[in-house]
């Protein structure tokens, strides 16, 4: 029988084990995602389904009024706002002093969200390419930031897929964002791979292959692989029934380092982190 003392000696070290891993619960405020479950209409809706994230165990809740998926339109500044003011106006009655990202590309909708959350994650997937004030606006306002990599905009950059070798050349690319960084005040930030834009299925399985390689750019890692078409293409499947195959892709990205998993299926994310660190704890 273990002793007491050997027992607490076993639970201290699968604690000093584990990784601080988030899982960041996505919330679309529009009509146009490619996950219907993901989207809601109004404030009522988007109360209802941060609700259930944070009760599956989100760490940050993402929300977004633009969809990004592959030849979307992207609506006006201005249709951008009144579908996200009202989401976030609720927020800090509702749910507190919850970590929030917002999915935008554009610095004066930034602007406007901090005057009503105060601290969030801007989760810029031009990483600031799109709006040539939004590293500046970061900056100033000291809020943590998610560059992504991408080509072209959402409606163009899947004909911008060629690459000598695309581990390399998104490396490099997040190696010259660093000096944009920091020549904008921008301390905390996060690197995004950008998973199924501007990349075809291939590419998208050799960067999370070598997700690892990322790691000598001493920056926390976002895997946003949910039920992605890099997913449901090669099953021949829809997004729909595409949630096994996402966690078997989630945990590959835990092993190679990931540090925030972008998901639309919260509890099953956070399952997958548990059984990563049941694994860690014999592998270290």
């Amino acid at each position: 029988m273990l002793s007491l003392y050997r027992i607490a000696n076993v639970t201290l070290i699968r604690k000093m084990t584990k990784r601080d891993i988030k899982v960041m619960g996505i919330v679309n405020v529009d009509d146009d995602s490619y996950y219907a479950p993901s989207r809601v209409l109004g404030s009522d809706q988007a109360k209802n389904r941060i609700a259930l994230l944070l009760d599956e165990g989100a760490g940050i809740i993402d929300i977004g009024a633009c969809s990004t998926r592959p030849g979307s339109a992207q609506p006006d500044e201005e249709k951008e706002w009144l579908r996200l003011e009202p989401v976030l106006k609720m927020i800090r009655p509702s749910f507190g002093n919850i970590m929030v990202s917002i999915d935008t590309y554009r610095s004066t909708i930034v602007e406007k969200a901090a005057d009503i959350l105060g601290n969030f994650i801007v989760n810029d997937i031009s990483a600031g390419e799109a709006d040539e004030n939004m590293l500046p606006v970061v900056g100033n306002l000291h809020l943590t930031y998610i560059a992504m990599h991408m080509r072209g905009t959402p409606q163009t950059m899947q004909n911008l897929c060629e690459y000598g070798d695309v581990t390399k050349e998104v490396i490099r690319y997040f190696r010259e964002f660093a000096v944009k960084a920091g020549n904008n005040g921008i301390k905390e930030y996060i690197i995004d791979p950008g998973f199924g834009f501007a990349k075809t299925v291939d590419q998208n399985y050799q960067l999370l292959a070598q997700l690892g390689q990322f790691k000598s750019l001493q920056r926390p890692i976002l895997a946003a692989l949910s039920r992605k078409s890099m997913i449901y293409k090669p099953l021949d499947i829809s997004p729909e029934e595409a949630l096994p195959a996402t966690s078997a892709l989630n945990m590959v990205a835990l092993q190679n380092g990931a540090d925030i998993l972008r998901v639309h299926d919260v509890k099953e994310a956070c399952q997958c982190i548990a059984m990563y660190n049941e694994l860690c704890y014999f592998t270290k």
